[in-house]
């Protein structure tokens, strides 16, 4: 059977499926929010500072009318936040309207400018205006000050590489409970998933379903296993997540797919090695790739 939930490394349960926000637009967020909680039996809501729409988040969450303490709020710290990381949690508490979070990740290991663009601020040259002398280890060690605090229940990190991992592993004092990168049919992260793994962390699926101009919807390999189960594509890309141990976060503010997301089957061993081998079969590709991406990946 499909998994509902997770372990994770602190004891406490995570939901296996989220409701993602990224890119969803203003007018939209706060109604997709609501009837996935309300309707669709989402209690997983996965949002950022970067998004810009995490007032809407809350109030879609007041909205639906179930429990603050039933919700697993998911939210991230920005880049120009590293350097004031509980300033960047104040902010984003505010805007959702809740005085705690479930889970707050690091967005990017990727330092920038706190005194120019609250989010993207670049140099005179149009590059990124990043910070080169503000080690990722110290980030780590202000956010586990946030769960001293009370106002963070768990923390963990996002696009974070083996390498950037192996930072944080080797100076933390409260361990990230998860990594969550952009993962799907053609980018099955294996080898950051198993390292994931063997230190107790769980990897979160962004992306899930690639974009709407990928390929991914349309392979012949996925439609096959689609057609013998008698569902959609999108439902054997998010099974594959759960059924691998990965959390998944579809995003969709379309309440026939919001629903149609949630629900999971049981994929075969042969139909999961399929998909995981598909970068073998030279059908790699990676969506999300900022400016920055190039000193992470």
């Amino acid at each position: 059977m499909p998994t509902t939930s997770f372990k994770l490394n602190n004891g406490r349960e995570i939901p296996s499926v989220g409701l993602g926000t990224w890119q969803s637009a203003p007018g939209e967020v706060a109604n997709a929010v609501k009837y996935a909680i309300k309707d669709a039996g989402y209690r997983h809501i996965d949002g950022a500072f970067c998004y810009e729409n995490e007032k809407e988040v809350g109030e879609g969450v007041k909205a639906s009318g179930v429990p603050r303490s039933e919700i697993f709020l998911t939210s991230k710290l920005w880049c120009t936040y590293h350097t004031k990381v509980e300033a960047g949690l104040d902010e984003t508490l505010a805007e959702l309207g809740t005085d705690y979070l479930d889970l707050f990740l690091i967005h990017w290991p990727v330092p920038m400018n706190p005194n120019s663009h609250k989010r993207f601020p670049k140099k005179a040259d149009g590059s990124m205006d990043t910070i080169n002398d503000r080690p990722i280890e110290d980030t780590w060690r202000d956010m586990e000050k946030l769960v001293d605090s009370g106002k963070v229940k768990s923390i963990g990190v996002s696009n974070f590489s083996i390498a950037n991992m192996k930072k944080i592993l080797a100076i933390c004092r409260i361990k990230p409970v998860v990594n969550q990168v952009e993962s799907h049919a053609y980018l099955s992260q294996r080898e950051l998933k198993k390292f994931c793994e063997e230190n107790g962390v769980l990897l979160q699926a962004y992306s899930p379903l690639g974009s709407t101009d990928s390929p991914i919807l349309k392979d012949e390999e996925l439609l096959a296993i689609a057609n013998k189960h008698n569902v959609s594509v999108g439902t054997v890309l998010i099974s594959y997540q759960n059924n691998r141990g990965v959390i998944v976060l579809p995003k969709s503010v379309t309440p026939a797919r919001i629903a149609a997301n949630a629900q999971l089957i049981d994929l075969t061993p042969e139909e999961i090695n399929t998909i995981e081998t598909m970068e073998d079969r030279g059908k790699r590709l990676r969506i999300v790739f900022p400016d920055w991406a190039s000193t992470i990946f």
